[in-house]
């Protein structure tokens, strides 16, 4: 009984060790790493993202010109004192065929 419990107590250590300390046994690690590098990359987007809708927020809260400005490039708004003019660009016969 003494003899096969240090059997596999021998085995169980020569097994950790190799898990632990060889770094070509530890393909699980390799690809943790990688997960973890991509999603710091995603991340650090997300942040450079959500800093520059926060200066947008901050600029919309501060004056009337930027909600100004993005109505008439989103909305296509005029003032009342405004004529809004379209330009339609002449397609050619010979181009839709």
């Amino acid at each position: 009984m003494r003899w096969t419990i240090t059997v596999f107590a021998f085995v169980l250590i020569a097994l950790q060790l190799e898990l632990w300390f060889d770094d070509d046994r530890r393909p699980g690690l390799i690809a943790i790493e990688k997960s973890v590098a991509l999603q710091s990359q995603v991340n650090q987007e997300l942040i450079e993202r959500n800093a520059d809708l926060a200066a947008e927020i901050e600029n919309l809260r501060q004056g009337e010109e930027a909600a100004e400005e993005r109505a008439r490039a989103e909305l296509g708004l005029t003032r009342p004192e405004e004529t809004y003019y379209q330009v339609a660009q002449r397609v050619d016969s010979r181009d839709a065929e």
